[in-house]
């Protein structure tokens, strides 16, 4: 690990807004056969996901116990630097946010701003979003924000709008919380228009270029646009249009995969020019 990477651990070992899960409680986070051996955990599973359970010390709490308010709890999920919910806990004082990543050196960076501005209603977790349960209660959370997700083609369980995840969302988010997908992603972007379709979900927001002359379906939240992260920066630098899409995720439903084949984006990062050989994925 370089001494860049450590330091920022270091930083935010000290820093009264960032959490990681004690020692003991999850896998181990750098090995590759602890990660091998969680993902055949997931895929084993099925949709109950056996995922180690704890009770994080925050968890049902987080109102009384950090944020010290009664307000809406949002979350974005894989939030990397943060962008997200640092803009957004600026622009809603009276809402709580906190950014989930595994990527402690991307994180420190909305960490470190959040600390520097001296936001009182901002936190950041540490851990795999498969663990996401274990740290809120049931009707905790409000919203949840999924910027720039890795679309995971290979993989449906692990995508973050796949049906595994939406009913883990359903343990902790309030009956018809809000949903935000934010993606380069025309595959996630695709798969998730399927995984509503299928789940008789009407968006409340849909767009396939948030930015350019499409048209917007439903009420725009100017939020979707005012704030841009580092990530969303490179796809616009390329040409690629963002996606941008907004639904309520009901309790009620029981909710079902879609069976369709998807065209593969044609590209992977900034510096690669493909994803894979294959031209479809489910």
């Amino acid at each position: 690990m370089s001494k860049n990477k450590l330091s920022k651990f270091a930083d935010m070992a000290t820093y009264p807004h960032v959490f990681e899960p004690e020692r003991g409680m999850m896998p181990p986070l750098s090995t590759s056969k602890s990660a091998s051996m969680m993902e055949e955990a997931v895929s084993k599973s099925g949709r109950e996901g056996m995922m180690p359970q704890f009770s994080f010390k925050l968890k049902g709490r987080w109102d009384a116990d950090f944020f010290g308010n009664n307000n809406p709890i949002v979350l974005e999920l894989g939030c990397g630097r943060g962008e997200y919910t640092v803009g957004l806990a600026q622009r809603y004082p009276d809402k709580n946010f906190i950014g989930i990543d595994i990527k402690g050196a991307r994180m420190w960076t909305g960490a470190t701003e959040s600390l520097q501005l001296g936001l009182k209603n901002v936190a950041f977790v540490r851990t795999r979003i498969e663990f996401i349960e274990n740290f809120f209660a049931p009707g905790e959370v409000s919203e949840l924000w999924l910027t720039f997700s890795d679309p995971q083609m290979k993989k449906p369980t692990k995508r973050l709008t796949s049906t595994y995840f939406l009913e883990r969302y359903r343990r902790f988010l309030v009956d018809e919380g809000l949903v935000h997908v934010k993606t380069d992603s025309n595959f996630l972007f695709t798969y998730t228009n399927y995984v509503m379709q299928r789940n008789a979900i009407v968006p409340l927001v849909s767009t396939t270029d948030l930015y350019g002359a499409n048209q917007v379906q439903g009420p725009l939240p100017d939020v979707a646009r005012s704030i841009q992260t580092y990530y969303e920066q490179q796809w616009l630098d390329r040409d690629i249009p963002i996606k941008y899409m907004c639904f309520r995720l009901p309790h009620s439903t029981v909710l079902t995969e879609p069976d369709v084949e998807i065209e593969l984006d044609s590209y992977r990062s900034y510096a690669r020019s493909k994803r894979s050989s294959l031209s479809k994925a489910k």
